[in-house]
């Protein structure tokens, strides 16, 4: 039996053990997560539920149906849930589980999710939408110094720790370092390492809440105008401040620098409110932006999993706002202490590969053309959008100017290599035909709205004819269509 229909027969087992009449199952899209989710509706009596949606014309109760991927994930959303409702804290109720605790039905808080009520693309935060930021704040701290007896036996993982630092650390080099092929000096990035988790670890005020662990806008549901907090089974003892620099250092949140600070104000001046704590206590220590570099590269390194090496459009995409606040980081001076982390992070920093355009979009709302030269011997240009398209052309039936001893060391925006090639009438022959091949797809994909195309051109060596071919269409499709943002890259050769 597959997944989709055992858990369609487990929580309508469950539904109809609470009294509730099933009248539809929704799957609703995945998240970074293996868990699945389930809108169950009810147009029938039975399970009461806080949210109501409407289908066609009729409102119906619905509930959110969970199969887990990990028993303790289940276990500690279960009883976290349950622990912190009754705190008055607010969070969705589970209102059933299935015996082998990898199932469960919950409130369903709706379909809008606080990341989707902020404005992307450097608009200014609406006061409404800061009134709800604000309120989850407040109900972060409040969460936070929730006392331990009320949310401890609900915890399965092991209190913020060095170990842990040095994990999401080496997540980072692994995933994201080595699949971005930024080159390194492993012992010297390992002692910065170990200086950073030293640091982050003698922070000795207040470590001893609660720590939500992916606190973020997309974990905030908006429910009757209400914030809801949703993903915090991996929440552990640990220090707060982790969780406010997640929530406002967001990637794709796109917080400004200016909004962030006024926010980071409002979180200790709730802290000093309701637990009486020193309001400049973390920003006399500069601790606020440790953390959140070292959340930034967290993050960073499960973007790299999930978007360089899987491929998922989602974390592809997140990667360009994650490594403008990187940039904003290092121009703050959180990694001035740690020489070789500071030297990968400015590398990353300046990958063309995800450069964005001057409203901090990755070329969001217009088309953008990616034109690559490259080796067939190193393979294909990675394609970074997620959409796994575009168009690829062989160079090689071509005569090769890197088979004489006079054109080795040039490339095809050379002078000679170009009249060695425009000679004999094959290369412009090659580009026309090219650009007569892919001005099709181009125009249907400026019409439609669509974000992404790439065009490659292979040779033997990626230096001569490949060179000269991107270079020339890169040109023409910048003329042709002005509309469109095209980036030449030539991936053996950078420099040119």
């Amino acid at each position: 039996m597959t997944d989709l229909n055992n858990d369609i027969a487990v929580l309508k087992k469950m539904c109809a053990d609470v009294g509730m009449d099933v009248s539809g199952i929704v799957k609703l899209p995945g998240a970074g997560s293996g868990r699945r989710y389930y809108r169950i509706l009810s147009s029938g009596e039975g399970l009461m539920c806080e949210n109501d949606v409407l289908t066609g014309s009729q409102s119906v109760r619905s509930i959110i149906g969970v199969a887990g991927d990990n028993r303790n994930d289940c276990t500690a959303f279960v009883s976290l849930s349950d622990s912190f409702a009754n705190a008055g804290i607010s969070v969705p109720r589970v209102l059933a589980v299935s015996a082998d605790g990898m199932h469960y039905l919950q409130e369903d808080l709706g379909t809008v999710s606080l990341f989707d009520m902020i404005p992307h693309g450097g608009d200014p935060i609406p006061s409404e939408v800061e009134r709800i930021i604000k309120e989850c704040i407040e109900g972060l701290v409040r969460m936070q110094l929730c006392p331990p007896n009320v949310w401890e036996q609900g915890v399965v993982y092991k209190p913020f720790d060095r170990r842990q630092v040095m994990w999401d650390l080496n997540y980072f080099k692994y995933e994201y370092l080595r699949p971005a092929s930024v080159d390194f000096d492993e012992d010297a990035l390992e002692d910065d390492f170990e200086r950073f988790a030293d640091g982050l670890c003698a922070y000795g005020f207040d470590t001893n809440g609660f720590m939500f662990r992916d606190f973020q806008s997309r974990n905030v549901m908006i429910c009757n105008g209400k914030p809801y907090f949703i993903d915090f089974q991996g929440g552990r003892k640990g220090p707060g401040i982790y969780d406010a620099v997640s929530f406002l250092w967001q990637a794709k949140a796109g917080f400004s620098d200016d909004f962030r600070s006024k926010m980071l104000d409002y979180y200790f001046e709730m802290r000093h409110v309701l637990a009486g704590e020193n309001r400049d206590h973390v920003r006399e220590r500069k601790l606020t932006y440790d953390f959140a570099l070292f959340r930034t590269l967290q993050v960073l390194g499960a973007y790299g999993l999930r978007g360089l090496v899987e491929r998922k459009a989602h974390f592809i995409e997140s990667i360009p706002p994650a490594l403008r606040n990187l940039r904003s980081l290092l121009s703050s001076g959180a990694a001035d202490d740690y020489p070789e982390l500071k030297r990968v992070c400015r590398e990353i920093c300046n990958d063309a590969r995800f450069k964005e355009n001057e409203i901090g979009a990755l070329h969001i709302g217009a088309l953008h053309i990616k034109v690559f030269s490259f080796s067939y011997k190193k393979g294909y240009p990675a394609d970074y959008t997620g959409n796994g398209g575009g168009f690829m052309f062989d160079c090689r039936g071509m005569h090769n100017p890197g088979r004489y001893q006079e054109y080795k060391s040039l490339t095809g925006r050379d002078r000679a290599v170009i009249d060695f090639l425009e000679e004999r009438g094959e290369v412009q022959e090659f580009v026309r035909k090219a650009v007569d091949i892919v001005s099709p797809s181009v125009e249907t994909y400026i019409r439609r709205g669509f974000s992404n195309l790439q065009i490659g051109f292979g040779c033997t060596g990626g230096q001569h004819r490949s060179v000269y071919c991107a270079e020339h269409v890169a040109s023409i499709l910048a003329d042709k269509y002005p509309e469109a943002t095209v980036t030449l890259i030539h991936r053996e050769h950078p420099s040119n």
